[in-house]
């Protein structure tokens, strides 16, 4: 047994005795005790065991449920929550996507402009960016970028800098860029579910496009320079660049110049319209989960679609969703129980709103070292910080918004988040060290920390979210 499988078992079984004994904590009910251990249990579990992270939550939804802390209907009905079918819809869109070849076209056009070093890092920074309006989820967004990744390291073999520098880039713009919209991230959809349940505030997709945007781009940007700063010298940024659209066709089995092909015009426009009804959803109110819904029998019908609606389903993240699922019924759980507010009732109440969101943004920073899963840190900290928002007087929406938006920094470790894993290690390219994740963490997390506590004390209170309630 390993040091931290042993400490997270002592940890988890000395909660569990603690919450045992009646006598100890007077004003827990015997719900309230029955999910602070199945939930300190998961916890634990999560951080030190190699157990797949869907196994342990749904092993903890199922504790809850036959304990009688949730109804049967509570944790099934998760499933058909308007944010799992969003999901799903989008991954079936995706597909879609993938099957025309339209990245490969996209990023010939906007990566094949650039003249200089400083010129290609912020248009792959662009690209990334936009990328999160087509593909849900940061490690299917990776994998969609790794071949143009290979062209550019090809086209740039003798400069081995700066192919290690974009190997870094790629996979910090799109962890960082997963903000912009509630597609970005499963753990997205869970605070989005957990706001709802916990205090009935709804974000909807434009409100969040709203919000996260800005964000996402502004941080974007700002990584992009800083990687470029901490991974390369003056001299490597000096010469020019010259990226042809043949070195990315080498990578691409779809052309990526020449006419449009009927699929590839029917899937853009397709695209360009599910996400313009996404945008203006006050307008016409529709559910985006809907206008996912209709977009994706359209994508894989057999007249329209450019991709089978069982092979779109394949690429759907079953994993995921149940993860998902099963988060959001501890959520309820935690609210319902009464186990959440009695976590945080011993908080100081008199606390500045800067101050509590400064300690939520740090606290959701760092918790990538323990909690490696994205969808695992929200599930375990925005119930938590919803209810000591509600103590404090500090609005929970900004306070959930800030704790989700902080936990998309995981840049440290190589095994801190899927897309840094996979761009850590590809045969016969030269990528980044541990000991480049460490310096460039040792910039990037305090910068990106401080972002997020700025636009949640700044900008978004001009965007409709006050600070306080």
């Amino acid at each position: 047994m390993n040091l931290r499988l042993a400490a997270a078992l002592c940890v988890a079984l000395s909660l569990c005795a603690l919450l045992a004994v009646p006598a100890n904590f007077p004003a827990l009910g015997g719900d309230a005790r029955l999910t602070l251990a199945v939930f300190a249990l998961a916890t634990c579990a999560w951080i030190g065991t190699p157990i797949d992270d869907t196994y342990i939550a749904l092993g903890a939804g199922l504790a809850l449920t036959a304990t009688g802390v949730i109804s049967s209907d509570t944790l099934f009905g998760t499933l058909g929550d308007d944010t799992v079918w969003l999901l799903i819809c989008a991954f079936v869109l995706a597909a879609a996507v993938a099957r025309t070849g339209l990245a490969g076209r996209a990023a010939a056009f906007l990566v094949g402009g650039a003249r200089s070093v400083r010129q290609l890092v912020h248009l792959t920074t662009a690209a990334l960016v936009v990328t999160a309006f087509a593909v849900p989820a940061t490690s299917g967004r990776a994998a969609l970028a790794l071949p143009v990744f290979l062209a550019l390291a090809k086209a740039l073999a003798d400069r081995k800098r700066l192919v290690v520098m974009l190997a870094l880039l790629f996979p910090t713009v799109i962890l960082l860029s997963a903000v912009a919209t509630l597609i970005g991230a499963g753990a997205h959809l869970i605070t989005v579910s957990v706001l709802w349940e916990s205090t009935g505030d709804r974000i909807g997709f434009t409100q969040w496009l709203l919000l996260g945007l800005p964000l996402a781009v502004t941080s974007s940007h700002l990584a992009a320079e800083t990687v470029l700063l901490t991974t390369t010298r003056r001299a490597d940024r000096k010469g020019p660049v010259r990226i042809t659209a043949e070195e990315i066709q080498r990578h691409s089995e779809s052309p990526v110049t020449g006419p449009w092909t009927q699929a590839e015009k029917r899937c853009a426009a397709l695209l360009a319209t599910v996400v313009t009804l996404w945008c203006s959803e006050p307008l016409h109110h529709v559910s985006p989960a809907v206008v996912a819904l209709i977009g994706a029998v359209v994508a894989s019908s057999p007249a329209l679609g450019t991709v089978r609606l069982k092979d779109a389903l394949k690429t759907v993240p079953w994993s995921l969703l149940l993860f998902m699922a099963a988060t959001m019924a501890m959520g309820v759980a935690l609210a319902d129980s009464g186990a959440a507010k009695w976590l945080v009732s011993g908080l100081p109440s008199r606390v500045a709103p800067a101050v509590f969101l400064g300690i939520v943004v740090v606290v959701s920073t760092a918790a990538h070292l323990v909690l490696q899963s994205r969808s695992a840190r929200s599930s375990v900290l925005v119930p938590l910080v919803i209810a000591a928002a509600l103590g404090a007087g500090v609005n929970p929406v900004a306070a959930a918004l800030a704790s989700t938006a902080a936990a998309g920094f995981c840049h440290t470790l190589p095994a801190s988040a899927k897309p840094v894993t996979l761009f850590s290690d590809i045969p016969g390219t030269p990528t980044y060290t541990p000991r480049d994740l460490l310096r460039l963490s040792a910039v990037l997390a305090p910068l990106t920390a401080a972002l997020v506590l700025f636009f949640a004390a700044a900008v978004w209170p001009l965007l409709g979210v006050p600070v306080t309630r």
